[in-house]
């Protein structure tokens, strides 16, 4: 493909597609899903093979017919050879909820390596589950790391993909800029390679709108549209907050019931993660509310009018989730660490990092037997060299 970018995840799809096992991608709407898609079926070694887009009225005749074996004659009259090995990719299987069945028949009766993209988890996973059970693997396609979004800039860089404290003051210069439009404007492709500030707001709120009018109604039976709207706003004012469902309710006006069920949608479609905390003591944990953080920094910043301080814990948080299991530390007194790192790695997030930073992460971590303590800054500090910069987190 023509100016293709590698995104981190495609190794994992590629090596998946000798297995027989469906492919399945999914993730927030334009996150690049269709791009991997086509990606995919021009790597796959042979000439039988088709791309079905379910935007087409015709392909969504097609996969809605009674009789399957009639799919397989048309497909067959279309070039494919279903005595080989044959390679079918579908896009945008949300739009054909029926399609789940045709899948199964086809998988189970013929030689056939299915991939297909969907721009929802929850509709994925809940569809798919029963269904497609043992027959599928799910890879869950995010928006651009920092790594990625400097490929999609065309500046060069290798990551580490370590917690380096090699601070090396000249990349910082060259880089600084690029990662305050990350934290800005996040990580769609789109936004990343357009060169308008105005048209990288005009395209996030495009996104938005597309989600919440088009791909919400698709997946769920939500009579108030303006309710989620609201929430979604709410909760993007307190990124990096421990959630209060009770005080969510009180300002919006929406049942405590509704707000739990909003938010598991809202998290089930890659807008928000909620980062539980982390205790060896389960039925602690339990009783401890999640933090709340919004899955993109444009997202977030189109939103709600947040602090520097929220915007860069959130992308933080945006970068760590390639690494591992997050979770966070929380004491009664109020004293925190900001994420915990695959139960391992202690993480505590500042604009301006100091010693006492990173003497109070160590004094918390010791509480939970950890060993491994990170300060991750965004700026440089005069008189603190113990410390990893923002964007060589990749």
């Amino acid at each position: 493909m023509a100016n293709y970018i590698e995104r981190i995840i495609y190794p994992d799809l590629k090596a998946h597609l000798s297995k027989r096992q469906i492919t399945v991608i999914t993730g927030l709407r334009r996150t690049g899903k269709t791009t991997l898609l086509k990606k995919l079926l021009e790597d796959f070694k042979g000439a039988n093979k088709i791309y079905i887009d379910l935007e087409r009225i015709d392909n969504r005749d097609l996969f809605s017919e009674k009789n399957y074996e009639n799919i397989i004659t048309t497909l067959s009259q279309r070039g494919l050879n279903f005595s080989k090995k044959t390679l079918i990719a579908i896009d945008e299987v949300q739009l054909l909820p029926g399609i789940v069945s045709v899948i199964k028949y086809l998988y189970d009766s013929y030689s056939i390596k299915f991939i297909i993209t969907g721009s929802s988890s929850y509709y994925i996973k809940n569809l798919f589950s029963e269904s497609l059970s043992g027959r599928k693997r799910v890879f869950e396609l995010y928006t651009l790391c920092f790594s990625e979004f400097l490929l999609f800039k065309n500046v060069n860089y290798t990551s580490s993909n370590s917690f380096s404290k090699n601070f090396i003051p000249a990349e910082y210069e060259r880089l600084k800029k690029h990662y305050d439009e990350f934290i800005r404007y996040g990580g769609f492709p789109e936004v990343v390679i357009s060169k308008s500030i105005a048209n990288k707001k005009d395209i996030v709120n495009d996104i938005l709108n597309s989600y919440l009018n088009i791909d919400i109604k698709n997946i769920a039976d939500i009579r108030n549209q303006k309710n989620l709207h609201q929430l979604l706003k709410m909760t993007a004012a307190r990124a990096g907050t421990r959630l209060d469902y009770s005080k969510l309710s009180s300002l919006t006006g929406i049942s405590r019931p509704s707000v739990h069920n909003y938010l598991d949608l809202l998290e089930n479609t890659f807008v928000i993660t909620r980062v539980p905390v982390y205790s060896k003591n389960r039925d602690r944990e339990i009783v401890k509310a999640p933090k709340i953080f919004i899955d993109d920094n444009g997202l977030l910043n189109q939103l709600a009018e947040v602090s520097s301080g929220v915007q860069f814990e959130n992308a933080i948080f945006n970068q760590l989730k390639f690494y591992g299991k997050l979770q966070y530390y929380s004491l009664k007194t109020g004293k925190e660490i900001d994420f915990i790192l695959d139960g391992n790695s202690a993480i505590e997030v500042k604009e301006t990092a100091t010693v006492h930073d990173m003497t109070l992460l160590k004094n918390l971590s010791k509480n939970i037997d950890i060993s491994k303590n990170i300060v991750v800054a965004r700026y440089p500090s005069p008189s603190f060299k113990d410390f990893v910069w923002g964007g060589d987190l990749g």
